[in-house]
């Protein structure tokens, strides 16, 4: 890292889902709540069940290795050499960063409004991070982050101009990463298929689309060298035994995910014509969640809250709240009625 000292410690980040921390700010809210804090897809894959033998052995080698070349097929990336898999997306970030040091990276450059963990995980070695509203400008760093679609707003970035800054950034010896968490919503267009050239990395989350965050799966596709890099660094047994169970079902799950993504994409418009007859106005969004933007957010917050329904506000953004999707009848039932009443 040279003369580059990492900063202290950055303090966590408030994130959706804590619904322990929810209870304890509205204790008089109705059981059970409505979390629509994260845009996590409420209607998990059915899996088959998960034998014991899964919980009692450690993971198998031969059982990484054909996940691998599932999610290889799945995402369109050229080969498994090119993936890299961890318990989670959140555990590469660090790791990416940590290695664009070493590569001589010296700023990071963020798209922003952006899931602010990347510029976090940037600042804990001791990059000097920008937050910048236009994807141009990230041709000035040597370390770029792009949330395609972007959370929290849905914003997508073309793909010829994400491949151009991959080859500018290239060319300088940096990385660009690009997150495409929300990718199988259908709001844009993977890169998948690109990154065996080097400088780009690609990450993937398995979680969100497929309902099954706790799990804790993700995916970095890139180069050989950098993919065989990151699970150096991540270590042997990375992945979890039932982790491995239901992704290679779930990935291989072609007729599912194209269901899923039918069905999303029309709960998604009944999402938003709830909202907007309320008078609220859509910002923005995916097909998992959708950003509302008004100078109430706050107060619409506190509503919701106190009718046991947990959304998503942001700190540095306090006129946006994010919804994600009810699972049943039943929650779409009390969230119109809740909305209606504010």
């Amino acid at each position: 890292m040279g003369d580059r000292v990492p900063e202290k410690a950055q303090p966590a980040i408030r994130h959706g889902g804590n619904l322990g921390r929810a209870r304890l700010l509205f204790p008089q809210a109705p059981e059970p709540w409505i979390d629509l804090s994260t845009g996590i897809n409420p209607h998990s894959y059915p899996h088959s069940p998960i034998p014991a033998s899964v919980f009692a052995r450690l993971p198998e080698p031969d059982a990484v290795e054909t996940l691998k070349a599932i999610a290889a097929t799945t995402f369109g990336a050229p080969s498994a050499a090119l993936i890299a898999a961890s318990p989670g997306t959140q555990m590469l970030m660090p790791l990416l960063a940590q290695l664009a040091v070493q590569r001589g990276a010296k700023r990071c450059g963020v798209l922003s409004p952006a899931y602010a963990e990347h510029a976090r995980t940037a600042r804990m070695v001791g990059l000097p991070v920008t937050e910048v509203a236009n994807v141009a400008e990230l041709s000035e760093y040597d370390y770029a982050i792009v949330i395609n679609p972007n959370n929290p707003d849905g914003r997508v970035t073309d793909r010829n101009t994400l491949l151009s800054l991959a080859d500018t950034i290239r060319q300088k010896g940096g990385l660009l990463i690009v997150d495409e968490a929300f990718i199988e919503t259908g709001y844009a267009t993977s890169l998948a298929d690109a990154t065996a050239v080097g400088g780009l990395v690609v990450l993937r989350s398995f979680g969100k689309f497929y309902g099954m965050a706790g799990i804790r799966l993700g995916f970095a596709l890139a180069h050989p060298d950098i993919a065989t890099d990151l699970e150096s660094r991540l270590g042997p047994w990375a992945v979890s035994g039932p982790a491995l169970h239901i992704a290679t079902q779930a990935l291989a799950d072609k007729a599912w995910g194209d269901e899923m993504r039918l069905r999303i994409k029309d709960e998604s418009e009944q999402m938003n014509n709830l909202l907007r007859n309320a008078g609220l106005s859509v910002a923005g969004g995916t097909s998992l969640f959708t950003l509302v933007r008004d100078k109430r957010a706050a107060s619409l917050f506190n509503h919701l809250a106190q009718h046991g329904i947990l959304t998503r506000i942001f700190d540095e953004r306090p006129n946006d709240i994010r919804f994600g999707l009810p699972a049943n009848d039943a929650e779409w039932i009390r969230l119109g009625v809740a909305v209606s009443e504010f």
